[in-house]
C-alpha cells in the first residue's frame, strides 16, 4: 500500500494500532498521543527495560515479544521504528501479508502533522531541548497545543508529550522534534520550522557536508507560502541553509535569533546567579533559564520566537502573554539525558559530587555543553566520561572530538558505541585512538574502555580531596550506554540515583 495515500482517521476512539519497537522514544510519544485520543494500543519490543517502560505502564502497556501472532484481525495499522525492517521482523512480515498498512514512525508523525497547524524543530544539535522548551512555554499559554519531544521532559510531567487542549481557541497547534537522519523529516508537514544548527553528521548517510545541508534546505522548502523559518544566526550552517532557502523562495519569512541576529530576537547574555542564567531577547525584556549553557539560551530564544509566532497566528496579544512566557521558561528543568542530574553524593573526604548525564555526541554539542557546566559550576572539578557514538562519526570528526574537552579537568574515554549498520572489524578508529588524539589537546586524558575500569578510575579521582571548594561534577556523555558508569560510581559511594 502507498503510505502517501493513507490518512489517519479523524477519530481514533476504538481504533487498534500496533507498534513495533514500542519502547523507542518516538514510538512511545506517538503512543501517548494516540492513546489520549482513545486508540487501542498494543506493541512489541525487546525485553530489556528502558526508561520509556514507565511511560507505557501508565497506559497499562507492556511490550510483547516479536511475533506474527501480534497482528490480530482487528489491527488497523502498524507503526514501526526504523530499527526494524518489513522483511525480517515477524510482526511486520505478518502485517504485510495481511495487507495491514505499515508506517515508519516518521511517516506516522507526518500523518499526525497533517491534522493540525504544525511546527517542526530540526537541527544537528539542540532539537530535543528546543522542543522541550517550546512545550514548556506553550503549556503556560492559552493555545490548543500538543508537543512531542525526542526524550522525556521533566516539565511535561516526565513525559515525551505535552498536551494542552483545554483552551477555547480555534488554532490547533502541533509541535514536534523532526529528525534529519535518512531524511525522515521530509514526511512532516510544517507550517513553521525552527532550525537550530547544520553541520556534518550521520556520515554513513550523508558523506559530505553538502549532502546534509541540502537535506535541511529541502525540508525548509516544504514551508507553505509566507510561513516562518526561525533559524539560529549564530550557526554558520543554519545561516547558509536560510540563505539558500531565501534565494529559492523569497516568500518564506526568515526570522533569525542569536547573539548576532538582527531584528526582534537578538540575544544579550547576562550573568549566572544561583544556578540561573539571565539573558535578554530583543525588546521583550529579561528572561531566566535554570539549565546551563549559552547554547540553551539560544534554544530558549528559538522557543520564544516560535511561541510568539503562534500567538500571532491565533490573533492573541503578545504583551498580554509575555509574563506567562517568562514564568513558564523558568519552569524548564531539562529532559532525560539532556544535562540530567542523576544523583548527588558525598565522598569520605567530605567533597560534594554532582552526577550529570548528557546525550551530547557531536563535538560541537560536547564542547558547548561542557562550557555550560564550567560556567554553572566554577568551583567544582569537572570529570567527563565520554563514549563516542558510531565509528563513521568518530573517524570523520576525530580531531574535532579530540579538541572538544577543554572545559573539563579530567577526561575519560570509553570504547566506541557502534551502530548495527557498521562493520566494526573494518573500522580504522577506536576509542583508544580518540584518547590518543585527545591527549594532544588536553593534559589529563585516560582511556578506560570498559565501564568497570572507568568507574573504578573515577572513584579514585573523586576520592582525592578536591582542589576546588565545592567538590566535583562527574559527567557521563554520549549517545551510548555509558550512563552506567555514573550509576556504578554512585553505587560505589553508597548513594542512590
Amino acid at each position: 500500500m502507498n503510505n502517501n495515500s493513507f490518512s489517519f482517521p479523524k477519530d481514533f476512539k476504538g481504533i487498534k494500532v500496533h507498534f513495533v519497537g514500542i519502547k523507542g522514544t518516538g514510538c512511545t510519544a506517538l503512543v501517548e498521543i494516540l492513546a489520549s485520543q482513545g486508540a487501542i494500543i498494543t506493541g512489541s519490543d525487546v525485553r530489556e527495560r528502558f526508561y520509556t517502560d514507565e511511560i507505557l505502564e501508565k497506559y497499562g502497556l507492556h511490550a510483547l515479544d516479536f511475533s506474527e501472532d501480534n497482528i490480530t484481525d482487528d489491527v488497523r495499522f502498524v507503526v514501526y521504528s526504523s530499527a526494524y525492517s518489513k522483511d525480517k521482523n515477524p510482526d511486520l512480515i505478518a502485517a504485510v501479508k495481511k495487507g495491514v498498512p505499515c508506517l515508519l514512525y516518521s511517516e506516522a508523525l507526518g500523518k499526525v502533522s497533517e491534522m493540525a497547524y504544525s511546527a517542526g524543530v530540526c537541527g544537528v544539535h539542540g532539537k530535543t531541548t528546543t522542543t522541550g522548551l517550546c512545550g514548556t512555554i506553550l503549556k503556560g499559554l492559552h493555545l490548543n497545543a500538543q508537543v512531542l519531544a525526542g526524550s522525556v521532559i521533566k516539565s511535561f510531567g516526565d513525559s515525551c508529550v505535552m498536551t494542552n487542549l483545554n483552551a477555547n481557541n480555534t488554532l490547533s497547534v502541533f509541535v514536534a522534534e523532526t529528525c534529519e537522519y535518512q531524511r525522515h523529516f521530509m514526511a512532516f508537514c510544517p507550517k513553521k520550522i525552527i532550525l537550530t544548527s547544520v553541520e556534518s553528521d550521520h556520515q554513513d548517510y550523508y558523506p559530505t557536508y553538502e549532502d546534509i545541508r541540502n537535506a535541511f534546505v529541502d525540508y525548509c522548502l516544504k514551508l507553505p507560502e509566507g510561513e516562518d523559518l526561525i533559524y539560529c544566526a549564530d550557526d554558520a550552517g543554519a545561516c547558509e541553509v536560510a540563505g539558500i532557502v531565501g534565494a529559492k523562495r523569497p516568500d518564506i519569512k526568515k526570522i533569525p535569533y542569536g547573539t548576532t541576529a538582527a531584528g526582534d530576537y537578538r540575544i544579550t547574555i547576562g550573568g549566572v546567579e544561583d544556578g540561573t542564567q539571565l539573558f535578554s531577547v530583543g525588546n521583550f525584556g529579561e528572561f531566566a533559564l535554570c539549565v546551563p549553557g549559552v547554547h540553551n539560551i539560544r534554544n530558549a530564544a528559538a522557543a520564544i520566537a516560535l511561541s510568539i509566532a503562534l500567538l500571532k497566528e491565533d490573533g492573541q496579544s503578545i504583551e498580554d502573554n509575555l509574563d506567562a512566557i517568562k514564568t513558564s521558561l523558568r519552569l524548564f528543568a531539562g529532559g532525560k539525558r539532556r544535562s540530567e542530574i542523576t544523583g548527588r553524593a558525598t565522598t569520605e573526604r567530605g567533597d560534594s559530587v554532582i552526577f550529570i548525564d548528557d546525550y551530547g555526541h557531536h563535538p560541537t554539542a560536547v564542547k558547548t555543553t561542557l562550557e555550560g557546566y564550567r560556567a554553572f559550576y566554577p568551583n567544582r572539578r569537572i570529570i567527563v566520561d565520554f563514549m563516542s557514538h558510531t565509528y563513521t562519526r568518530t573517524a570523520a570528526l576525530l580531531e574535532e572530538f579530540a579538541a572538544c574537552f577543554s572545559s573539563a579537568d579530567c577526561v575519560v574515554i570509553n570504547k566506541i558505541y557502534g551502530s548495527a549498520r557498521e562493520n566494526e572489524a573494518a573500522a580504522n578508529v577506536t576509542g583508544e585512538t580518540l584518547a590518543e588524539h585527545a591527549a594532544k589537546y588536553h593534559a589529563n586524558v585516560h582511556y578506560k574502555g570498559e565501564f568497570d575500569e572507568a568507574a573504578a578510575f573515577i572513584l579514585g579521582e573523586i576520592s582525592k580531596k578536591s582542589p576546588l571548594s565545592d567538590g566535583y561534577v562527574v559527567v557521563t556523555m554520549g549517545a551510548g550506554d555509558n550512563w552506567k558508569v555514573g550509576k556504578k560510581v554512585l553505587e560505589m559511594l553508597g548513594a542512590k540515583e
